[in-house]
C-alpha cells in the first residue's frame, strides 16, 4: 500500500498571562517618523479592536522562553501520540527569534531552539537529529514540509514538529502593531505508516516565496522612539502591503495545495489557518471560496483564536489544531475520515499550505 503521513498525536501551550487591551492605555504610541498620533490611546485601541478583533492576547511568564514554551508542547505532543522522545527520529522547530531571556532583546539563536528542547526534554538518542526552520509565521507548517521530505525520504519514520515563540520579548512598545503580537507554542507528532487506515494523512501541499519586491514587508527595525538605541532591532511590518499581498495570494496558494492533493474545496470540513488579523484572514477565507464558485460559510469551516490569543506566529496554527482535535474549542472538533486544509503566510514573504485527511 502507498506509504501515509499520520499526525499521531497533538500538544499545545496558551501562556498564563492574559494582556487585555486596556494593558496599553497608558502607552506612548509613536508612528515611524517619530510622531505622535493626533487620537487618543482609546481610539487607536478601538480602532485596532474593530480590525484584527483581538480583545487580548497571552505572554509568557518572566520564567519562560520559546525553548520551554515547546518543549511542553512537546511533551503533550508525545504523551498524546504515546511515544517516547528516544523513539523520535526527527525534532524540528519553527521559530523566528530564538531564546530571549524576560527583560532582554538579546535573540539567542546558538545552540538551535530544537537542540534546546531536545535538552530541556532529556532525550539521549543522538539519532533523534533537531534542527529549527525559519520562514517567518509559516514555519510550522514548512517544518511540516520537510518533516515529510525526511519520512517518505526513508531518513526517518516518526517527526515530532513544534511551533514556539515569545513574540512579546521583541515588539517595539511605542509601536501599534506590537498589540498584535503574543507568545505560544503548538506541536505534532508525525508517523510514516503503510497505508494508513481510512486513507488517512498528507494529501497535498504547497509552498511559495515571493522576494523581488516582498521580502521586507517583515523585518527588524530600531524603535520608533528615536530617543531609544538605534542599534536595537525590533519586529516591524508594513501592514498595509501584507494585508493586500495576503489576500491576492493566499487563496492561490491554498488552492494549489487543493489541487495537489485531488482535493475540492466542497470536501474540505475545516480549514487551520494563521491568525493574522481577523479581517485579512476573512478575507483570504471569502476568496478562497471565490476561486470555487462558492458561498463561505467561515463560522463552520474555519475556527479562530485571534480575538483572545492574538498573533503568536509559528505557534498559532498548530495550536488552534490542538485544541480543535481533542474538541476543546467552541465547538469545533474533527472526525476520522474528515479532510482539513491548514495555511499561512508570513514573513519572506512565504505562503505555505498542506491538505489531510483525519
Amino acid at each position: 500500500m502507498k506509504p501515509a503521513i499520520v499526525i499521531t498525536g497533538t500538544g499545545s501551550v496558551v501562556p498564563d498571562m492574559v494582556i487585555p487591551n486596556s494593558a496599553f492605555l497608558d502607552r506612548t504610541f509613536m508612528d515611524e517618523d517619530g510622531s505622535l498620533f493626533p487620537n487618543s490611546n482609546e481610539v487607536i485601541i478601538e480602532k485596532f479592536q474593530s480590525i484584527t478583533e483581538i480583545a487580548e492576547r497571552r505572554y509568557a511568564r518572566p520564567d519562560q522562553t520559546s525553548k520551554d514554551l515547546g518543549a511542553l508542547a512537546g511533551q503533550r505532543a508525545l504523551d498524546d501520540a504515546g511515544w517516547s522522545g528516544e523513539d523520535i527520529d526527527l525534532l524540528i522547530v519553527g521559530q523566528n527569534f530564538g531564546d530571549i531571556e524576560h527583560g532582554s532583546r538579546v535573540m539567542e539563536q546558538m545552540p538551535s531552539i530544537a537542540s534546546r528542547v531536545k535538552h530541556e526534554l532529556g532525550i539521549e538518542n543522538p539519532r533523534v537529529v533537531a534542527f529549527d526552520v525559519l520562514a517567518g509565521c509559516p514555519g510550522w507548517i514548512q517544518g511540516v514540509l520537510v518533516a515529510e521530505a525526511y519520512l517518505l525520504g526513508g531518513m526517518a519514520k516518526r517527526a515530532l514538529v513544534i511551533g514556539c515563540e515569545t513574540l512579546s520579548r521583541i515588539v517595539d512598545v511605542h509601536d501599534r502593531d506590537s498589540m498584535i503580537f503574543s507568545d505560544g507554542a503548538g506541536a505534532a507528532c508525525f508517523e510514516l505508516q503503510d497505508g494508513a487506515e481510512g486513507g488517512s494523512g498528507i494529501l497535498g501541499r504547497a509552498a511559495v516565496s515571493y522576494t523581488k519586491n516582498e521580502a521586507y514587508f517583515l523585518k527588524s527595525n530600531p524603535s520608533n522612539n528615536p530617543e531609544l538605541d538605534r542599534g536595537e532591532r525590533l519586529i516591524k511590518m508594513k501592514g498595509r502591503k501584507i494585508y493586500e499581498f495576503a489576500i491576492r495570494h493566499v487563496p492561490d496558494a491554498m488552492k494549489a495545495a487543493l489541487d495537489n492533493a485531488g482535493v475540492h474545496l466542497s470536501e474540505v470540513k475545516k480549514i487551520f489557518m494563521h491568525q493574522a488579523n481577523a479581517k485579512l484572514d476573512h478575507a483570504v477565507g471569502e476568496r478562497l471560496y471565490k476561486l470555487y464558485g462558492m458561498k463561505a460559510d467561515l463560522d463552520a469551516v474555519m475556527p479562530m483564536s485571534i480575538q483572545w490569543m492574538g498573533n503568536s506566529s509559528v505557534a498559532t496554527v498548530p495550536t488552534l489544531f490542538d485544541m480543535v482535535r481533542h474538541e476543546q474549542y467552541q465547538g469545533h472538533k474533527v472526525a476520522p475520515g474528515d479532510i482539513v486544509l491548514f495555511a499561512s503566510v508570513g514573513a519572506g514573504m512565504n505562503i505555505n499550505a498542506f491538505v489531510y485527511r483525519m
